[in-house]
């Protein structure tokens, strides 16, 4: 079996980034006894990496980099913002501070509706400046890793990524307890992989 739309991948993986002075920096981590799990083809992962999967086969290794533009794009200074305090009060008109703080990353709703992922910069007496960047844009991506396992989708699992009750963002996938690659689950409103554990 290989892997095509449809197949469920389980696979051990590393996400490395360059650092300081051109030294390679490890950024996710999934192992065997927790491995990244997603369903080709079905818009868990970014499409550049399910090109680079497709057709592999259970043991296969891999190892290859996406370009930033084929990854998060590139950082945008705009995506850097000022916004009032108030707009981050809780229903007792305080602020946040138990979900509001630098470096959390909190769902912003756009203009059009759409809710997207924030992290949050800076906090002053009156305004948080939020990051609207992915935190990989204008990166590189470098991914190293093994295929563990293959198998055809169910209908159920393909009916629970397409039309989700409760999901989980991310770079790309979830593991096998249904978690992001971070260790955290999320909403899919955030932007996430489309099934929290949907294909287990």
């Amino acid at each position: 079996m290989k892997i095509e739309n449809q197949t469920v991948v389980k696979a051990t993986y590393e996400l490395y980034i360059n650092g300081e002075g051109g030294k390679e920096e490890l950024m996710e981590k999934m192992t065997e006894e927790a491995p990244l799990v997603w369903c080709q083809g079905e818009g868990m992962m970014l499409p550049a990496f399910e090109a680079a999967m497709a057709g592999k086969e259970a043991g296969d290794a891999f190892d290859f980099v996406l370009k930033a533009e084929d990854a998060y794009g590139e950082y945008l200074e705009e995506g850097v913002m000022e916004l009032p305090k108030k707009m981050f009060y809780n229903g007792d008109g305080e602020f946040d501070d138990e979900r509001v703080y630098v470096g959390a990353v909190v769902p912003m709703n756009t203009v059009d509706g759409q809710i997207v992922k924030a992290q949050v910069c800076e906090i002053t007496d009156e305004k948080v400046t939020i990051d609207l960047n992915h935190p990989f844009a204008g990166e590189d991506l470098h991914f190293k890793g093994k295929i563990l396992e293959l198998r055809a989708a169910t209908e159920a699992e393909l009916d629970a990524i397409r039309h989700p009750r409760r999901g989980c963002g991310g770079c790309g996938g979830c593991n096998s307890e249904g978690k992001k690659a971070n260790g955290e689950c999320g909403s899919c409103g955030e932007g996430g992989c489309g099934s929290c554990g949907g294909c287990e």
